[in-house]
């Protein structure tokens, strides 16, 4: 069988991810890894989850929990979140609220509602390399959104109807982002909604990380600065794409999207076709959950985290060439240095993992055109204080040889 010939044409817009492929590094021993950003397991309230579902199969929720549901989701979880979302600016109610499989599967919900071969998505440079994943197999082009530039709607579509067709919606993550650590202000905040206005389209608030802040200033979301100003949900073009892996369990893969009703009833017919439901389990364990620890659980990350991005940012003053600079986030999982423009960041991980046996990952994939190789991406959501020393320890001496070689 000759399986290419019948594969469609959007498979080959499908790549392995390098931070799966990169994962796989954490089962050897002898590498110091700040490559996957994923939580710190040691954090995860496993005692209130081994307690809620305990509990779930000792009451008539058990049975409920292996049934067939409802594909928005588990109701008491979209009240709690409906709640949650109220206390940040965002008044909703529970049909404005989709149960997702995590927040990827939101992002790919969401180039499946919008997006045609050859439209065009606009992704801030770098951006979210699960995102362009999710949104590639829908053949899109992208566009670069820069809350700084000076280009105008009708610029922007120009373009895209050169590329044979049209800006869908803008995409961005405006807090902490994946993969810079970098928090958007108010200004720019509302330069991508005055922008997404001009051009009609749908911006899509990617919040994963909203509740790790750990210093400044807290910005509003986009949705609620939208409210504010148009009174109602329904009036808005914001979506919102929230998710729970990264304070309470990402294994269990519960996420949600908040949106005008009208978006949320489309999304669900989506869902309905792709896997019926989320997993009525989860939603269960991760409501009864959240509903007891959500508040303690994120200062306990909150406290953890920000220790282990001090001690990194300190590590990367000790270490790092003159030439050499990096982003100094106030909250999330990231830290994006930028190497001297010489230096490719694929390469540099290519020699380390032969001589220094330190990884990271390459800055290349994060960029939709891959264009740009010489940034690379350290987590230190799993780091301890020792293994932050020597780590990057490890990379200024690479850096240092790269510059010599060079």
């Amino acid at each position: 069988m000759d399986w290419a010939q019948v594969f469609a044409s959007r498979q080959s817009r499908m790549k392995a991810s390098e931070i799966r492929e990169l994962l796989k590094l954490l089962d050897q021993p002898n590498i110091i890894s700040f490559a996957g950003g994923i939580p710190d397991p040691a954090l995860f309230p496993t005692e209130a989850f081994s307690d809620a579902f305990a509990d779930v199969f000792s009451t008539a929720e058990g049975q409920q929990a292996l049934q067939y549901s409802v594909s928005e989701g588990f109701k008491p979880l979209r009240e709690w979140l409906a709640g949650q979302m109220g206390e940040i600016g965002i008044p909703c109610d529970i049909d404005n609220i989709l149960i997702t499989s995590g927040s990827q599967q939101a992002l790919d919900y969401l180039g499946k509602l919008f997006l045609s071969p050859n439209d065009t998505a606009l992704v801030t440079w770098p951006t979210y390399m699960g995102a362009l994943g999710a949104f590639n197999a829908y053949e899109p082009h992208y566009d670069r959104l820069d809350p700084a530039s000076n280009r105008t709607a009708d610029d922007y579509r120009d373009t895209a109807a050169a590329n044979g067709g049209a800006v869908k919606f803008a995409y961005a993550s405006v807090d902490f982002a994946n993969p810079t650590g970098m928090t958007m202000n108010r200004r720019e905040r509302q330069g991508l909604l005055d922008l997404s206005e001009a051009l009609d389209i749908p911006f899509i608030e990617d919040a994963a990380y909203q509740s790790l802040r750990y210093d400044g200033e807290p910005q509003p979301s986009v949705l609620a600065m939208e409210i504010e100003k148009r009174g109602t949900i329904e009036d808005c073009r914001t979506i919102y794409c929230g998710s729970f892996s990264k304070t309470l369990a990402p294994g269990l893969r519960v996420g949600w999207v908040v949106a005008a009703k009208e978006v949320i009833q489309r999304l669900v017919l989506i869902k309905q076709a792709a896997d019926l439901h989320s997993a009525s389990l989860n939603q269960i364990a991760i409501n009864r959950v959240a509903r007891a620890t959500f508040g303690k659980q994120v200062e306990l990350i909150r406290k953890t985290y920000k220790s282990r991005r001090d001690h990194m940012l300190a590590a990367l003053e000790r270490e790092m060439p003159d030439n050499v600079s990096w982003t100094r986030p106030e909250g999330g999982m990231f830290i994006w240095v930028t190497l001297p423009q010489d230096i490719d960041g694929a390469d540099l991980l290519a020699e380390s993992l032969k001589t220094e046996k330190f990884a990271f990952v390459p800055g290349r994939a994060f960029y939709a055109d891959s264009a740009n190789g010489n940034g690379i991406r350290l987590s230190f959501s799993c780091a301890l204080p020792d293994q932050i020393d020597e780590g990057i320890g490890r990379l200024g001496r690479l850096i240092r040889q790269a510059t010599t070689k060079t």
